[in-house]
């Protein structure tokens, strides 16, 4: 098997080490070791936006995606919403910004020149706390999970409070995806206890019958008090 090949590093503010590497038709970005996002797994992303968009019914749906990845979740998330919709991605880190509109760009085809989309180099917290009222959904995959986050600030989106703040943002019927890696009770809990219906949903990363089950959870603030799970 060939080696990988670095393309591109970056740091960021606080000094967390990114790398962007590629082996053969394989790609994949590295933060500070841990794998953070790869081509390998990229249909639990997909996947993210899929069921998210299968609860929009308006022809002008607006979206918050937290986390821009490879860009896997917005190419699907455009190729089901129609011409009328609007997605604001909110990415925390600019060079995966810059090598989304460079070095792999081509792997999800080329979301980030879509119309529809609009890009933001800022915290998500910060786009959640400004918009009441405003998004049809709001997708998170800014770490590896509610279990496994890569930054720590981010713990509260996955609190009650976090919770809360997501709901206000949302208009009404709104919709909230959250990609996992592993299922988290805690995390349930805390769906729980902000009075949000929520399904979880098993997903295999790699699309086959060999790889890894990741975790979408879709939620939606509850009429009734009622809590679901697969």
């Amino acid at each position: 098997m060939c080696e990988w090949l670095e393309l591109a590093r970056a740091s960021t503010r606080e000094g967390d080490e990114l790398r962007l590497r590629r082996r053969e038709a394989e790609f994949e970005i590295r933060f500070n070791g841990w794998e953070l996002v790869s081509t390998r797994s990229s249909r639990s992303e997909e996947m993210l936006a899929t069921l998210v968009c299968r609860s929009l019914t308006r022809a002008r749906s607006r979206m918050l995606i937290g986390g821009l990845g490879m860009g896997f979740t917005v190419r699907a998330a455009l190729d089901a919403l129609g011409p009328e919709a609007s997605i604001t991605v909110c990415e925390l880190i600019p060079a995966i910004i810059d090598w989304n509109r460079t070095l792999i760009a081509d792997l999800a085809r080329r979301p980030l020149d879509d119309g529809r989309v609009t890009v933001v180099n800022c915290d998500v917290v910060e786009i959640l706390a400004s918009r009441q009222r405003v998004f049809d959904a709001v997708l998170l995959d800014v770490d590896n999970g509610p279990e496994a986050v890569l930054y720590q600030s981010n713990q509260r989106l996955y609190s009650v409070s976090g919770l809360e703040l997501i709901k206000r943002s949302l208009g009404s019927h709104g919709t909230v995806g959250i990609w996992s890696a592993d299922v988290s009770s805690k995390f349930e809990k805390a769906m729980d206890a902000a009075e949000m219906t929520w399904k979880r949903t098993p997903v295999d990363a790699r699309g086959g019958t060999t790889g890894p089950d990741h975790t979408i959870y879709i939620a939606q603030a509850a009429a009734n008090g009622d809590q679901t799970s697969d």
